[in-house]
């Protein structure tokens, strides 16, 4: 991984406090919003074609973990950053409210079920986070109870890991004027008002308790094996080039390879060529 991308990768055991990072483009970079915007659409090209071959080798699994605050941009990401791919090979699963069935199961329960298999990319629209995080700030859970989820998680993540799954956790780091801006642009535009809901003027109240809860997370579950990566998202054009970078240099790293070529290629083809042939009419 670059240095560029290394900054933002959380070393396992860091201490996170969210205030010495910056939801901002750090200052030495170079590019623009237009030269940028460029350079996610040529990375989403690569991403395109290292995709099709993951689909085809079917040997890699690969977990996309979006989290933030409300209004980070985690819907925004999977339009932007994964436009063009097959639709085949990449899903998306969102965790709500559990239903009944879930909550008569193990909290992962419901995330076992829908992780990658062989030659699928997985986007996690939010996931089992919620449950060291929403959880916590509301009270849903003792303390007691959540704080043995880190290491739960851990333990679940590492047997993701040990079984051939790529795990790439990514938290869209904003500030709480921008979230303001945002919710003000949903309001003032009628076409974007289904976007609002008023519970997250309630969950927006409640900041200051999710900081704590991310920088939680963020320090005790950043791992070898599927390290978080602290993604400044109040430029959207900037978000969407860190995460196609990472993603695209960590497939690349994969080294995928297209299965080998058939061996009866050539009859295959001439015996598709002479159904034309006027003697097999």
């Amino acid at each position: 991984m670059g240095e560029a991308m290394e900054r933002y990768f959380i070393k396992p055991g860091e201490k996170v406090r969210l205030k010495d990072w910056s939801p901002d483009p750090p200052k030495d970079f170079e590019g623009d919003k237009e030269s940028t915007r460029a350079a996610v659409a040529e990375l989403n090209r690569k991403l395109e074609v290292l995709q099709e071959r993951l689909y085809a080798e079917r040997k890699h699994k690969v977990l996309v973990i979006l989290q933030g605050m409300d209004t980070s941009g985690k819907d925004g990401v999977i339009r932007s950053v994964f436009e063009g791919v097959n639709p085949q090979g990449v899903k998306v699963a969102n965790f709500k409210v559990p239903t009944q069935e879930e909550l008569d199961h193990d909290y992962l329960w419901r995330v076992h079920k829908v992780v990658p298999g062989k030659g699928e990319i997985v986007i996690f629209n939010r996931s089992h986070y919620e449950d060291v995080l929403v959880v916590r700030v509301h009270n849903l859970v003792p303390p007691e109870v959540w704080k043995k989820r880190y290491e739960q998680i851990n333990q679940f993540e590492r047997l993701l890991h040990e079984t051939g799954t790529t795990i790439l956790k990514f938290f869209l780091f904003i500030s709480r004027e921008e979230q303001k801006q945002r919710l003000l642009e949903r309001l003032a535009d009628p076409a974007k008002h289904w976007k609002f809901n008023p519970g997250d003027l309630k969950e927006r109240a409640l900041w200051e308790e999710y900081e704590k809860a991310y920088e939680d997370v963020l320090s005790r579950t950043s791992t070898e094996y599927a390290p978080w990566i602290l993604v400044p998202a109040d430029k959207k054009w900037y978000r969407d080039w860190v995460i196609s970078r990472v993603l695209v240099e960590t497939l690349e790293g994969l080294e995928i390879q297209l299965p080998p070529p058939l061996a009866d290629a050539e009859t295959y083809r001439r015996q598709l060529l002479e159904e034309d042939a006027p003697e097999s009419r």
